[in-house]
């Protein structure tokens, strides 16, 4: 499952050396040159991270930052915002913004991966490349294996990306609109209840390791991943 960045920057120089950076670190890119660019990438598709050029020609990246942490699709997307600006008050603006870190201009590639790295371990759990365990049932994603009490269990492509998703978001309730949009994306267009279909084959195949009830049924609501299993 790899790691999707934006990258929202109006310097194609730049733009394409943070992208071949990226790309060497095993990152998968997306470009935008402005904010209107940026909101079609959105449309189409959820990045795990966006990188945000402060200074964008139209609406600034600390504007469209400040857009986007208002909408409740692209607002639990981790930003770092990238600019020449390095003076405290500017970096409190870039914060307050909703941005989750704050770069200077100029940044060395290492640094930047670090910074990534960082965020998305703290932010976006799902998109990094560490294993996660939840009682007894263990998902790695760089090896693609899940397994129950060292018992290998084979899952399909939509399966595995649902229970990773569930399980590096435990406790919260998603509806079935949120699951379609960050597990198969915004840009593909299907039924909510084919969510209901893929979580009921993900039940079944937790059924003979005693934890399909790690996928709760939250009535009116949608559903909920949590090692804290509700009684019948």
């Amino acid at each position: 499952m790899t790691t999707k960045i934006l990258i929202v920057e109006d310097e194609t120089a730049v733009r394409e050396m943070i992208g071949f950076v990226l790309r060497q670190a095993g990152y998968e890119t997306m470009e935008a040159e402005d904010a209107g660019q940026a909101r079609t990438c959105l449309a189409r598709q959820i990045p795990d991270l966006i990188l945000m050029d402060w200074m964008l020609p139209g609406t600034s990246g600390v504007e469209l930052t400040q857009e986007l942490k208002r909408d409740s699709l692209t607002a639990e997307i981790p930003v770092i915002v990238l600019t020449a600006r390095g003076e405290e008050d500017d970096k409190v603006r870039g914060l307050e913004s909703g941005a989750e870190d704050y770069v200077t201009k100029p940044f060395s590639p290492r640094e930047l991966i670090a910074r990534i790295k960082v965020i998305l371990r703290r932010v976006a759990p799902h998109a990094t490349e560490e294993a996660v365990e939840v009682a007894g049932l263990r998902l790695d994603p760089t090896s693609y294996r899940v397994s129950a009490d060292s018992k290998e269990i084979e899952l399909g492509p939509t399966e595995f990306r649902l229970l990773h998703f569930f399980m590096t978001h435990q406790n919260k309730v998603f509806s079935r609109s949120r699951l379609l949009d960050n597990v198969w994306g915004t840009n593909v267009f299907i039924e909510e209840r084919t969510v209901d279909v893929h979580i009921r084959r993900l039940r079944k195949i937790l059924e003979p390791h005693g934890l399909d009830r790690l996928v709760q049924t939250v009535r009116g609501a949608g559903y909920r991943f949590s090692g804290q299993v509700a009684t019948k």
